[in-house]
């Protein structure tokens, strides 16, 4: 996939709307030093301009896979256009996000937003709510995410009680030490 040439495109789109995005997935972990293969491209933008992205990436050629309230999956026949996923969120959340997200260098030296690490870390955790079978590499990313400076542990603390699965953390708590 060339990430620079999607995300390019999937980022104009949403600039000439108003919209902010953010890169998550293994684009993010990677731009915060833990590279890694990634076959898809992952991003979190505002659920308001959920209809404009799904339609656009249709008419861009991708197949849309699912669509929910909070996500949708997108796949295109050429490999170099391959897969995007989208994370919809709203109201305060989509606020704090994006309101404390910071501009960096991403792939093809390419200008892109970050999530915070801590909020990062907060997506990492519900996913692992929903879906159990994703534990073992998020909680990996997890921990290393926890290891960069700076980083608030009871806001992180704080996501994983929030999500009900507090023994996590615990556990990370232990290993980190």
């Amino acid at each position: 996939m060339k990430f620079d040439l999607v995300l390019k495109k999937i980022s104009e789109f949403l600039e000439k709307r108003g919209s902010q995005y953010a890169v998550i997935g293994g684009i993010g972990m990677a731009i915060y030093g833990i590279p890694r293969t990634t076959l898809d491209l992952d991003i979190v933008v505002p659920r308001d301009i959920q209809k404009e992205l799904v339609s656009f990436l249709e008419n861009q050629g991708y197949e849309t896979l699912y669509v929910s309230e909070g996500y949708s999956n997108h796949l295109h026949d050429d490999l170099k256009k391959g897969r995007v996923d989208v994370v919809y969120v709203s109201g305060q959340t989509s606020r704090k996000l994006f309101g404390e997200s910071r501009t960096v260098e991403g792939p093809g030296g390419l200008k892109v937003r970050i999530l915070r690490p801590e909020h990062f870390i907060a997506l990492k955790v519900f996913a692992i709510r929903n879906n159990p079978s994703r534990t073992l590499q998020d909680m990996a990313d997890i921990g290393f995410l926890m290891g960069l400076p700076g980083i608030d542990r009871v806001q992180v603390k704080g996501y994983f009680k929030r999500y009900g699965v507090e023994e996590l953390y615990e556990q990370l708590e232990k290993y980190l030490e």
